[in-house]
């Protein structure tokens, strides 16, 4: 378990167009602020690095960029661990060599983003549905840099009213959702459906019993419960992350606790804000 103290150190940095008088009043789109960040955060590549690959439309601005610094020579000698399937395609069209964690155990540094992060660094990740392989390869790293946007900080986990995954296996998953809801029984505000997508998985919805549409399967071959906590998760992160894992059935979830180093904030005002965790230990 990482334990670790809090020193946040806030830098700010404009996006350059917004310096100039004549186009002050311009507001970048999301886009431009996540690759704006993306490209802050992989100045902490440096050549010969292990590098933990992410998943998501903001870390696809990072692998898009370490590409290019790949291929202007700029980086030497970098491997990437991707952690989904997705990660892995998108990783070899930008020139990434790529690994794996049985090649390499140890990964200097990830680069990913979040669909939350509380004022501790603990996160909420994997809506997308890559919650295990990330977890396998950012807890594997000796730092782990986080970009989102200022939407993304919040005061307390799931308090968004959007998701918390837990990354089951298939069979017996309607048993495994009954232990879930048992769980969380009297929590107020608590429920959790089983995802679904539509057979072309051009679209994800969610559906209570799964019998309309197919099942959403993971990279794993496995299915998502997803937890819905209408007024955010209250008491020990830690300990209702064990009682998860307790379930037979569970095979992991979205909540990563302690182990982010440094989250890259992009701002609405154009500006990305880095803080920084300074760890007492790496977490392996």
């Amino acid at each position: 378990m990482q334990t670790a103290c809090t020193r946040t150190v806030d830098v700010a940095i404009p996006l350059p167009h917004l310096l100039k008088p004549d186009v002050a009043t311009m507001v970048p789109s999301q886009d431009e602020l996540k690759r704006v960040a993306a490209h802050r955060a992989v100045e902490l590549v440096e050549s010969g690095m292990v590098i933990g690959l992410g998943t998501g439309s903001t870390a696809a601005h990072a692998l898009d960029r370490i590409g290019d610094l790949i291929r202007s020579g700029a980086l030497r000698d970098v491997v990437g661990i991707p952690t989904s399937e997705w990660a892995a395609a998108r990783a070899a069209g930008a020139g990434i060599p790529l690994s794996d964690l049985n090649a390499h155990p140890v990964v200097d540094l990830s680069i990913d983003g979040a669909d939350e992060v509380d004022p501790a660094f603990n996160l909420v990740k994997g809506r997308g549905g890559s919650l295990l392989r990330e977890k396998m390869v950012e807890g594997a790293s000796r730092r782990f840099v986080v970009i989102v946007d200022d939407s993304k900080l919040v005061p307390r986990l799931a308090a968004s009213g959007l998701a918390v995954p837990v990354e089951i296996i298939p069979f017996g998953w309607a048993l495994t959702l009954r232990r879930l809801q048992s769980l969380f029984d009297g929590v107020p505000g608590f429920n959790l459906k089983l995802r679904t997508a539509s057979v072309d998985a051009k679209s994800t919805t969610f559906d209570e019993t799964g019998s309309e549409l197919e099942p959403f399967v993971t990279d794993n071959k496995n299915y998502i419960a997803d937890l819905f906590f209408e007024n955010g998760i209250h008491g020990d992160l830690r300990v209702i992350s064990d009682a998860l894992l307790r379930i037979t059935g569970v095979v992991e979830h979205g909540l990563f606790l302690g182990l982010a180093s440094s989250v890259v904030v992009a701002q609405k005002d154009g500006a990305v804000v880095v803080k920084d965790k300074e760890a007492t230990s790496n977490g392996i």
